[in-house]
């Protein structure tokens, strides 16, 4: 068994809390590059492009504000506010469900398609720049893929919203 951690400093130079440490600082500046580009070329927050990404994928169908929430791990109020700044934007819409009286559906306007594929190429390019090319290319595949098994695992852990 590993030995106890007793201090701060043993806290610190622990390899473990280092790794997780290098992994949320490559996600935070990361997510900030890529963030700030959407925003700045796009209109659109990071967290919007996922959901329309997330929207996108059901197509037709739409998604209940439930499983946005839950993709999102947000609270369903703040998905909520989140797809009404998204409908203010106008690249969603929220129709009624036909198999639910009280439940809405969100899908994407017409901007909301054509913001996703924009957004999407101006993305592509910068993980592209920043994710994949500082990695050496037999690597990639296998670190995707890693990563995929952590965010899986992570996702089952959670709870589930009530």
């Amino acid at each position: 068994m590993d030995p106890e951690i007793t201090s701060a400093r043993q806290a610190a130079d622990d390899a473990r809390v280092q790794a997780f440490g290098q992994l949320r600082g490559a996600a935070d500046r990361l997510g900030y590059l890529l963030g700030r580009a959407l925003e700045r070329d796009c209109g659109i927050t990071q967290l919007m492009y996922e959901v329309l990404l997330t929207v996108g994928r059901t197509g037709e169908d739409g998604l209940t504000m439930r499983s946005i929430a839950q993709e999102q791990v947000l609270t369903t109020g703040g998905a909520t506010r989140l797809v009404d700044r998204m409908e203010a934007l106008g690249l969603v819409t929220r129709t009624a469900s036909p198999g639910d009286r009280r439940g809405r559906l969100v899908r994407l306007t017409a901007l909301g398609e054509e913001t996703t594929v924009r957004a999407s190429r101006l993305h592509v390019e910068n993980v592209e720049q920043f994710f994949f090319r500082p990695l050496p290319e037999q690597h990639r595949e296998r670190f995707t893929e890693d990563l995929r098994t952590l965010n899986r695992f992570a996702r089952d852990a959670l709870p589930r919203l009530r």
